[in-house]
């Protein structure tokens, strides 16, 4: 895509965003809501990354889920892979759990292993139901054949929304061919993937995704908008954030203008990194949003320059 183009594109999506959003009168002025596609659902512009309570003390789990409820975060998103972040969100959040959209993932690619899976997310989360249960990062063809397939976890999401455990079905996914073949092999309710300024500038990656989706009527979920770029190799093990395994945007300005510049697009929501202080600057920007001007996105796009993307296309890791 042409510079030209895109600037163009990304000017009329934060046009056609701004006029679809939901800002609800009241003196503390919360955090904006979108629809999440044909589900009818409204989520917060940013998401609570359950990485955000991962090693947290109880009381420090409790008063951040206290506070993002508090400025308008509706939607909180978890995995079992995050640690014992499970373990801190299902006793944070049991206050207001029928305030929120609570999502989900598994890694089981089988019917047995995602259903083990989503029965203890279930216990650990101190919930009846999650409204959205997702494949974790698919990645590979093959993984979506297995989950499709016989005997594949979709027998257990098909079946606990039947049961009641599960509302809406979607998939989180770091490759934009399996993205795409996805949405072509089942009707999802919602995809989950990386959208930002080095992804799409030096990659090319997410737009088909977003367009994709669209034509589905999907919500549009996104994740590393805050990203930037890999870690060096003396940094790989042993870096300054621990809850990014990735290098995030520079804080502040650079972070705050990725949030802006992916909230830019047709999409739902954001879920920002783990880290509390790039959490908190999400919920300032997000509290506060307005799409970048022409000057703020140059600057963005031109810092990407050169810089090597966390995924590529057909990234198959």
């Amino acid at each position: 895509m042409q510079r030209r183009e895109f600037l163009k594109s990304a000017a009329i999506t934060a046009a056609a965003v701004a006029t679809s959003e939901k800002i609800h009168a009241s003196p503390t002025h919360p955090i904006a809501r979108r629809k999440l596609g044909k589900t009818g659902e409204e989520l917060s512009i940013i998401g609570f990354g359950g990485i955000v309570v991962m090693d947290a003390t109880p009381t420090a789990s409790a008063s951040i889920v206290s506070e993002a409820v508090d400025r308008g975060i509706n939607y909180f998103d978890i995995a079992p892979s995050y640690g014992n972040a499970q373990e801190r969100l299902g006793p944070a959040l049991a206050p207001w759990r029928d305030r929120v959209f609570l999502a989900c993932k598994t890694e089981g690619r089988t019917k047995e292993a995602s259903r083990k899976q989503l029965e203890e997310s279930l216990r650990q989360l101190k919930t009846d139901h999650l409204d959205l249960y997702q494949f974790h990062a698919l990645t590979k063809m093959s993984e979506l054949d297995t989950v499709l397939g016989p005997g594949g976890a979709m027998e257990t999401f098909e079946a606990a929304k039947k049961e009641g455990k599960i509302r809406y079905i979607g998939f989180s996914v770091h490759s934009q061919e399996t993205a795409l073949a996805a949405m072509d092999r089942y009707p999802f309710d919602t995809i989950l993937f990386p959208l930002n300024f080095v992804l799409v500038t030096q990659a090319k990656f997410g737009p088909p995704i977003i367009e994709r989706a669209r034509q589905k009527k999907m919500g549009i979920l996104c994740l590393k908008s805050m990203a930037k770029t890999v870690w060096p190799p003396n940094q790989q093990k042993d870096h300054p954030e621990p809850k990014c395994w990735y290098q995030p945007a520079t804080f502040p300005q650079q972070a705050e203008w990725g949030l802006r510049w992916t909230l830019g697009h047709p999409i739902t929501a954001a879920i920002p990194p783990g880290d509390e202080r790039y959490f908190r600057l999400a919920m300032d920007v997000a509290q506060n949003y307005k799409p970048l001007d022409a000057q703020e996105e140059q600057a963005l796009l031109s810092s990407a320059n050169g810089l090597e993307p966390i995924f590529h296309l057909g990234n198959d890791v």
